[in-house]
């Protein structure tokens, strides 16, 4: 991924951009040439990107904005039918809930460079465009405007026009029907959506910690798993994979929940419940006596927390996708955290040029000094305004220096993206409640 652009989505009520490109103020060896088709300079690309800020100044939200992107795509055909709701999340403090919310994408995808884009309301998809350079020039993929009605093709890409105009809604993007259709033409982008851009947030912990007990079917990927989790220090000495037990009428209940979100009570009869719960791990500690078994629910947090990273970042790092991390440092050492860092910045740990995306309130991934786990290039911040809207800016507007002293600059207000906390409320606030 080179950049993402969104308006007017979630707490940005204007535009937002995201580069991962690289600059002059880059560390050494960490940003990666890209070769691309019909250019002789190659694209410097960067694995990993901070954002900071203070608390609900709009860092999680920009990782949603990307979030929310890859959901529409994917699925924007599959939600019902011509009258459903488009699933956006629009400003909602400025008046601005009806105006439209646009998404755009740079990437880069079987070494030629792409463009994607929409706009959406509630309703309808009101623009949306793709652009691809095969010879370094940009050439158009498929181009749709509301306005007029016309959706234009390219010309390696018009056969595409047969199969998926039948299949066209008002409310769905070309390029969901494009991946609900399987075409071979446009079939790649959506592909690439598939894969990149998924959250890790808390509320999917669970199914990450599934992903990770995959991984432990394959003796290659085990090993992988298991080396991790030791590496970590969490005192972790082994792992199983284990079915959890359903509880009494456990079963039922998921068949009616699920009977209610499908709108098919028979369909949902069908259901197979243990392939709903998943797999699960149950990780073996080192006692006094050997090896112990411990139930996932006592566990500690931090633990929990790194099993639910394990699969998605070795998943991302063995084919090069780019990943989101919300809070990344939640429950986790400072220590553990620069290490994840440093396992997508390193060429050796990340040879296919993974990507991590993530917010985070550990001040020291910003360093001190020269060594840093953060480029200059890399770390962004986001501030509030009156008005409650998101700006999202790089420290590199700052132009600080190789030797600068990034964290202490940052804790003192030099940067921005830090709260202006009153004290004196605090201290009036416990006082009235005491009286």
């Amino acid at each position: 991924m080179l950049s993402f652009t969104a308006e007017n989505v979630r707490s940005y009520s204007g535009e937002v951009h995201l580069s991962l490109l690289g600059t002059r103020l880059a560390s050494p060896g960490v940003v990666r040439d890209l070769e691309i088709a019909g250019s002789l300079t190659p694209v410097k690309v960067l694995p990993v990107a901070g954002v900071f800020g203070a608390n609900a100044s709009g860092k999680s939200t920009l990782l949603r904005a990307m979030a929310d992107m890859r959901d529409v795509v994917l699925n924007s055909f599959r939600r019902g039918d011509s009258e459903a709701r488009i699933e956006r999340y629009p400003f909602l403090l400025g008046g601005t809930e009806k105006h439209p919310s646009r998404f755009a994408i740079e990437l880069v995808l079987g070494g030629v460079r792409w463009q994607y884009g929409y706009a959406v309301d509630d309703s309808h998809v009101l623009e949306e465009y793709a652009y691809h350079f095969p010879r370094g020039r940009q050439a158009l993929v498929f181009r749709r405007d509301r306005a007029t009605g016309v959706i234009s093709f390219g010309p390696p890409f018009r056969s595409a026009r047969r199969t998926l105009a039948p299949l066209m809604r008002n409310n769905t993007l070309l390029l969901s029907v494009a991946g609900a259709a399987d075409d071979k033409l446009i079939g790649p982008l959506f592909a690439w959506f598939r894969r990149n851009l998924a959250l890790m947030e808390p509320s999917n912990r669970a199914p990450r910690i599934a992903a990770t007990a995959s991984l432990v079917q394959s003796s290659e990927t085990r090993s992988r798993v298991i080396a991790l989790l030791k590496a970590a220090d969490l005192g972790i000495s082994g792992l199983e994979r284990f079915q959890p037990e359903l509880e009494p009428g456990e079963a039922e209940r998921i068949r009616r929940a699920m009977g209610i979100l499908m709108n098919d009570e028979d369909a949902a009869s069908d259901i197979d419940v243990e392939q709903i719960k998943g797999v699960l791990i149950r990780l073996h500690h080192m006692g006094r006596h050997g090896p112990i078994a411990i139930e996932p629910d006592q566990e500690s947090q931090g633990t929990q927390v790194w099993l639910g990273m394990v699969g998605p970042v070795l998943g991302a790092l063995s084919v090069g996708d780019a990943i989101l991390a919300d809070e990344l440092d939640t429950s986790l050492h400072p220590h553990l955290v620069q290490e994840i860092v440093s396992l997508f910045r390193d060429r050796e740990t990340n040879p296919h040029c993974a990507q991590l995306i993530f917010n985070a309130h550990d001040t020291s991934i910003l360093g001190n000094g020269s060594r840093r786990t953060l480029g200059r290039d890399q770390v962004w911040f986001t501030e509030k305004d009156v008005s409650g809207s998101t700006s999202l800016y790089p420290l590199s507007d700052f132009r600080p220096k190789n030797d600068e002293a990034v964290e202490r600059r940052y804790l003192q207000g030099r940067y921005g993206g830090t709260p202006v906390l009153d004290t004196a409320g605090f201290r009036r606030a416990v006082e009235q409640a005491r009286k």
